[in-house]
């Protein structure tokens, strides 16, 4: 398993694993599917929303890891860079650094 000293040694990595266009589109619609289950929890105070928010998000991306990319999610491995990269990608594919 690859060590990576920080989030910027582990982001271009985290680029490779998701190569391929639908897994990226899944996961960026995972992504906005999990920020509306948020803005349920606080809107309706219910924090049982946020569990929609995480099946959400990590359903789309898996799928996208199994059915697409071929590959074991990076968040198996490294759980809290796999996070962050997420939302970077996210904002990336926002900003038309990334192909959507």
């Amino acid at each position: 398993m690859a060590r990576f000293a920080s989030f910027r040694e582990f982001y271009p990595f985290y680029l490779e694993e998701h190569s391929h266009r639908t897994s990226r589109r899944l996961h960026f619609i995972g992504s906005c599917g999990a920020l509306a289950f948020v803005v349920l929890a606080i809107a309706d105070a219910n924090p049982w929303w946020l569990a929609g928010s995480l099946a959400c998000g990590y359903g789309f991306a898996w799928a996208g890891h199994f059915f697409f990319e071929k590959n074991r999610p990076a968040t198996f491995r490294h759980p809290f860079y796999s996070f962050a990269g997420d939302w970077v990608m996210f904002a990336d594919i926002l900003r038309g650094r990334i192909r959507f």
